[in-house]
């Protein structure tokens, strides 16, 4: 859609390109605003397939999309490429890594969030976690070059470690990913290798929680980590990492080496609630009203990962894509009554429509509240659903047909290692 705008236009500033930043752009089209939209990458970012990214089942061109070309249309919206060092709020300005500034009427902050390590920063070398396309080619590396290393190792220590891999957290992503290397491990590289059989490869999927998918239903948990196993994966509950370094991790008071750990075990907000001097959680991200306002502040909304909201039961709305695009829809809708002289919208209701993950390939589990399905029909539907949040009819159906050929030949065919010095990470 192409729409005209003014200099006199009231200006929304949206930091931060993600699933509720494009929706609140998409949906004032036509609204009597300016919009400029800031992101510190130039593309927008398909983050729950991010996992297939780093285990080598898509390439990073099928899971993301230049945000220049997405509003090309879009002649309200200006985008820079860019990040945000601060934010005066009183002044209603936004400065920028550059020294520049960028004034706004009304800012919404979808900013997004970064893995977080509990106080263990120190632990990130060893650990990366999973949230940009650079983390997801990175550890495609390190997953791949442990398997070409391990091919050329003499010494049997040192094969044993580059042959484990060690994934931290059993949310959703950390499934996957165990899932995903188990099967890379045993269906697609066997053939490939002269002098290891890649099916001896061990993964590790440890939880300090007392179940896998804690956000699911007791029962799809232990469906899930009973296919989980069924794959070879070792599935350790109940245990903490209390140490990581570039051997491996330490955890239950048990030492396990490994040439390869995965961070998948919690999030950090971004800045924007220290850049408000606003109240957080202990993650960092901002405490809104129920309007998605910072406190004291109606012309600052804060919307996905970057805010904490509750819902009328006191959880909170989960971190999760279509929460963020609810949110990014209830904004755009407060600022066109706003500007319309209208009643504000009622309070911001989350609406769950259910939980989705895949184990593997003809596994995966859905709870939408009033069915649970497992198996190969759960995995079919949670495939359908995600092909058709894609964006573009070329993504989907290339995504699509990697697929299906991953599921008919068990062939991965993005095993590719680039940036190698950093994809190589701690030697064991």
């Amino acid at each position: 859609m192409s729409t005209r705008t003014t200099a006199n236009s009231h200006h929304v500033v949206i930091i931060g390109a993600g699933f509720g930043g494009l929706e609140t752009v998409h949906r004032l089209a036509g609204a009597p605003v300016r919009i400029t939209l800031i992101d510190r990458r130039n593309h927008h970012l398909f983050q729950p397939l991010l996992y297939q990214v780093a285990t080598a089942s898509l390439a990073p061109s099928e899971i993301a999309w230049p945000i220049r070309q997405l509003l090309r249309k879009r002649l309200d919206v200006t985008t820079l490429l860019a990040s945000v060092e601060a934010i005066d709020k009183d002044a209603r300005r936004v400065r920028l890594d550059d020294g520049s500034t960028v004034d706004f009427d009304t800012l919404v902050l979808a900013t997004g969030a970064r893995h977080a390590y509990f106080g263990h920063d120190d632990w990130e070398p060893f650990a990366p976690g999973l949230k940009t396309l650079e983390d997801a080619t990175a550890i495609r590396g390190r997953i791949l070059l442990a398997f070409e290393r391990a091919e050329r190792e003499a010494d049997e220590h040192k094969l044993a470690a580059l042959m484990t891999f060690v994934i931290v957290g059993a949310g959703p992503t950390g499934v996957e990913l165990a899932g995903t290397i188990a099967e890379l491990a045993r269906s697609t590289l066997p053939a490939d290798f002269r002098h290891i059989d890649t099916r001896k490869a061990r993964i590790v999927l440890i939880e300090a929680g007392p179940r896998a998918l804690p956000a699911l239903r007791e029962d799809l948990s232990a469906y899930a980590k009973r296919s989980l196993e069924r794959l070879g994966v070792e599935v350790e509950l109940g245990q903490a990492v209390t140490e990581c370094t570039g051997e491996g991790v330490v955890y239950g008071g048990k030492t396990q080496a490994a040439a390869t750990v995965i961070w998948a075990a919690g999030v950090q907000a971004s800045p924007a609630a220290q850049w408000l001097d606003a109240p957080a959680d202990r993650v960092g991200r901002l405490k809104v009203a129920p309007d998605l306002t910072a406190p004291g502040h109606p012309e600052i909304f804060a919307i996905g990962d970057a805010a904490i909201v509750a819902r009328p039961d006191g959880r909170p709305v989960p971190g999760i894509a279509p929460a963020a695009k609810q949110e990014g829809a209830y904004v755009a809708q407060a600022i066109r009554a706003r500007l319309a002289g209208e009643a504000a919208p009622p309070p911001f209701r989350y609406k769950h429509a259910g939980d989705l993950a895949t184990i593997g390939k003809r596994r995966a589990v859905i709870d939408f509240g009033w069915i649970q399905l497992r198996g190969t029909l759960a995995w079919w539907l949670w495939g359908f659903a995600h092909i058709y949040f894609l964006i573009g009819v070329r993504n989907r159906l290339s995504v699509a047909l990697n697929w299906l050929w991953i599921y008919a030949r068990d062939q991965r065919s993005a095993r590719l290692i680039t940036q190698r010095g950093e994809a190589e990470g701690p030697s064991p």
